[in-house]
C-alpha cells in the first residue's frame, strides 16, 4: 500500500480570521501552490484510491484539489484520525482496514502529520519529520500496517513539489 501525507496549504492567519479554527479556509494563493504541488505529485505518477482528510475547512479544501487534480473518482473521506492532535495510532487503525493495493492520501496538519510519519517509518512517536504546508511524503506500506514497517520513496517540498508540477506542463505544451 502507498500512503501519501499532503499537509493543507497556506491558509488565512489566524489573527485576520475572526470565524472559528475549524472553518479557517485556504487563502486564494494557498489554493493556487497546492494545485502547482499537485500538479508536481501528478508528475510522480500519484495515483490515489482514497483520499482522507482532516474535517478542519483548509484540508478539506485542499483534498479537494487533489481529487480534481488527480481525477479520483471516490469521495473525500472526512477523519478525525487526521486532526492536529489525533494520536498517529488511530490513523494506522485506518490505513490497516484498506485493501493492500491501495493508493491513499492523507491531507492534515502539524504536528499530526509528521509524527504520523515518524511511527510509520520508525515505530516512535517523534516531532524529527516537519512537514511545510503543501509538502507531501509517500511511505510505502507493508501488509499488515504496523509502526516501523513503512519505507520512505519520497520526502518533497512544496517548492519540490511545485517545480515539478510545472516541468510537466512545459513539456506537454
Amino acid at each position: 500500500m502507498d500512503c501519501v501525507l499532503l499537509r493543507h496549504g497556506i491558509a488565512v492567519e489566524r489573527d485576520e480570521w475572526e470565524g472559528s479554527e475549524a472553518d479557517r479556509p485556504l487563502t486564494e494563493e494557498g489554493a493556487k501552490r497546492v494545485a502547482q504541488a499537485v500538479a508536481g505529485l501528478n508528475r510522480l505518477d500519484v495515483q490515489p484510491t482514497h483520499i482522507l482528510s482532516s474535517p478542519l475547512l483548509r484540508a478539506i479544501e485542499t483534498a479537494k484539489i487533489v481529487r480534481r487534480s488527480l481525477l479520483v473518482r471516490s469521495a473525500v473521506q472526512i477523519v478525525d484520525e487526521l486532526l492536529p492532535d489525533a494520536s498517529p495510532d488511530r490513523l494506522l487503525s485506518i490505513l490497516h482496514d484498506l485493501p493492500p493495493e491501495s493508493c491513499v492520501v492523507c491531507v492534515g496538519h502539524e504536528p499530526q502529520l509528521g509524527i504520523a510519519a515518524s511511527v510509520l517509518l520508525s515505530g516512535r512517536a517523534t516531532a524529527s519529520f516537519p512537514m511545510k504546508k503543501a509538502g507531501a511524503c509517500l511511505i510505502e506500506l507493508s501488509i499488515p500496517v504496523k509502526p516501523g514497517r513503512g519505507a520512505l520513496r519520497w520526502w518533497l517540498t512544496p517548492r519540490q513539489l511545485r517545480s515539478m508540477g510545472r516541468e510537466g506542463v512545459k513539456a506537454e505544451d
